[in-house]
């Protein structure tokens, strides 16, 4: 979605932003109006819509595959959480299909499939002295 050049088109990008914001792991289940005000100034500022779901499932990936032996963060209380991971994406655009990829790690963990999570090549490995080789 380009600027936004109505009232209509900035609601509509306003609950793309909250919609997307909301559907993110650790977020609250119900916007808050300085939620509703952050997704305004980003439509004010014309950030690409590609640009802040980009932020949002880079963000929340670097979140979630975080190395377990860390202490866990508080839940996300604002879609302000993501300013810095927006402006990153702008001053440094992704790659073309990056958020293709972005979409589809974040699957991967939802599902229980996150590459990297199974058993390392050490935790498989035989030995020479093994019975079952």
């Amino acid at each position: 979605m380009s600027a936004p050049s109505t009232d209509s088109d900035a609601t509509r990008y306003v609950s793309t932003v909250l919609t997307l914001y909301l559907g993110l792991p650790e977020t609250p289940l119900r916007p808050s109006a300085q939620d509703r005000r952050c997704a305004r100034e980003l439509c004010d500022r014309s950030v690409p819509l590609s640009v802040i779901e980009s932020a949002f499932l880079l963000a929340s990936l670097r979140r979630l595959l975080r190395p377990p032996d860390v202490p866990p963060l508080s839940p996300i209380r604002s879609l302000a959480y993501f300013q810095p991971v927006i402006a990153e994406l702008l001053s440094n655009p992704a790659p073309e299909h990056y958020l293709d990829y972005l979409r589809f790690k974040l699957h991967r963990i939802a599902c229980g499939k996150n590459i990297g999570t199974g058993p390392t090549p050490a935790d498989v490995q035989k030995t020479t002295f093994s019975d079952d080789r």
